[in-house]
């Protein structure tokens, strides 16, 4: 088990190495199942993008920038004229539709650090192990309407909505811009599924075949409570002509009786 975690976390670690092309890339499989969803999307961390561009006794951080695929490229600059990172929010760009919002901000992953052994194979520790690998966008859902919130926000994405994302590498100590990666390639979020076209576990039934299903299981409780009430009336029938037959056998009895009794 601690084996194949270790070597699955660098394998996918060594793909991104790799990559050359130094922009944001999705996450694969292996490391977040159910990606994009609809109002999420996961992230690698920029592992050892950023080493040409670091200077001993600095301190640096990562910012991450959101904007829309339909966002104008003009407007898809990240520094102000003074190489100053943006501070526009998620509402200030419209959800990224006007331009990059600021949606996290994050200490640089350190390529030296890799994942111990132990901590891999601890189920418990799994998910904290992989978030120091991964970001998800759009993973804070109270932000926005959280009126003493100061921080980062990073709500939800829009469904079926088209994004770009870019890491940004900004000293901390003079606030500027030292280094900042290509525009990731367009990654869309999911759609909203039609209620027709819901895959149902198991069988992947659509909801046609829901609605007959239950239409079909109302008719079979109908029809069962038809045949109870059919079976009770008989048996009930069959009592009261069993009662009735009793009591006309008695009446006979006791007319035969009556005669005999007055002869005497």
């Amino acid at each position: 088990m601690c084996s194949s975690w270790l070597a699955l976390l660098f394998c996918c670690l060594g793909q991104l190495y790799a990559d050359q092309s130094l922009k944001p890339q999705l996450a694969g499989p292996q490391l977040a199942t159910n990606n994009p969803t609809l109002t999420t999307v996961a992230l690698e961390k920029p592992f050892c993008m950023f080493d040409s561009s670091l200077r001993p006794n600095k301190s640096y951080v990562i910012y991450l920038y959101t904007m829309k695929e339909s966002a104008s490229a003009v407007s898809s600059l990240v520094t102000t004229n003074s190489s100053k990172p943006l501070d526009s929010t998620f509402l200030q760009t419209s959800g990224g539709q006007l331009g990059p919002y600021k949606a996290a901000m994050f200490s640089i992953p350190t390529c030296g650090s890799p994942p111990r052994l132990a901590d891999v194979g601890d189920v418990n520790k799994v998910s904290d192990v992989l978030k120091q690998y991964l970001f998800r966008v759009g993973d804070d859902g109270s932000c926005l309407y959280d009126p003493n919130f100061l921080a980062i926000c990073n709500p939800p994405l829009a469904a079926d909505t088209t994004y770009r994302f870019k890491y940004v590498l900004v000293d901390s100590n003079e606030g500027i811009v030292k280094d900042q990666t290509l525009w990731s390639d367009p990654i869309k979020t999911r759609r909203v599924k039609l209620p027709l076209k819901i895959d149902t576990w198991p069988g992947r039934r659509s909801g046609d075949m829901i609605v007959i299903t239950s239409i079909l299981s109302v008719l079979v409780f109908l029809l069962l409570a038809a045949f109870l009430a059919s079976v009770s009336s008989a048996v009930m029938r069959s009592a009261d002509s069993s009662a009735e037959t009793r009591c006309t056998a008695q009446t006979m009895q006791q007319s035969e009786l009556r005669p005999q009794l007055s002869s005497e």
